[in-house]
């Protein structure tokens, strides 16, 4: 007994399917000059699935949706070829965080100020000089009339406090 694999013949509704898209897609190519006339295409086709009303001749209204949205976006590059710079539109963005980012921030802070207030009065010196003041650990060093080993180590065990302190927050 022999078996035989037979493979499937392509399906007539599938290949008519993908002939239509093909013609469509040249069309709207046609139509709208552009190279992204795939993509329009299927915003068109999403267009349509969402539509709640009948529609009596679909491929009318995929090619008109698709020009129109073809339309839309040369009108969109034009706006802002016009400003000379493509990052001209980002002059009205406002750069400002989120409101929630705001209280995240904050809420974050003080965290590490509570963190902060939890170190010795000397870790606590050392860190708030070289962090928030700038100096560098020889300058601390002169400043408190230490070694700089020691700043290093009150700087470790500060970051190893702070870090714990942090953590999973």
């Amino acid at each position: 007994m022999s078996t035989r694999i037979e493979t499937a013949a392509p399906r007539p509704r599938a290949f008519a399917l993908r002939l239509a898209w093909s013609r469509l897609l040249d069309q709207i190519g046609r139509n709208t000059r552009r190279t992204d006339a795939e993509d329009l295409l299927h915003d068109a086709y999403a267009g349509l699935l969402a539509q709640h009303a009948p529609v009596r001749n679909k491929e009318a209204f995929l090619v008109r949706a698709a020009v129109n949205r073809g339309r839309d976006a040369w009108r969109r590059e034009k706006v802002r070829d016009q400003h000379g710079d493509p990052a001209a539109l980002d002059i009205v963005a406002d750069g400002a965080p989120l409101p929630d980012e705001v209280i995240i921030m904050r809420e974050r802070l003080t965290r590490v100020r509570e963190g902060v207030d939890r170190l010795s009065p000397r870790t606590r010196e050392i860190f708030l000089m070289q962090r928030l003041e700038g100096y560098s650990y020889r300058q601390i060093a002169d400043h408190l009339a230490i070694s700089p080993s020691a700043v290093e180590k009150h700087m470790a065990k500060a970051m190893t406090q702070l870090a714990g302190w942090m953590e999973n927050w």
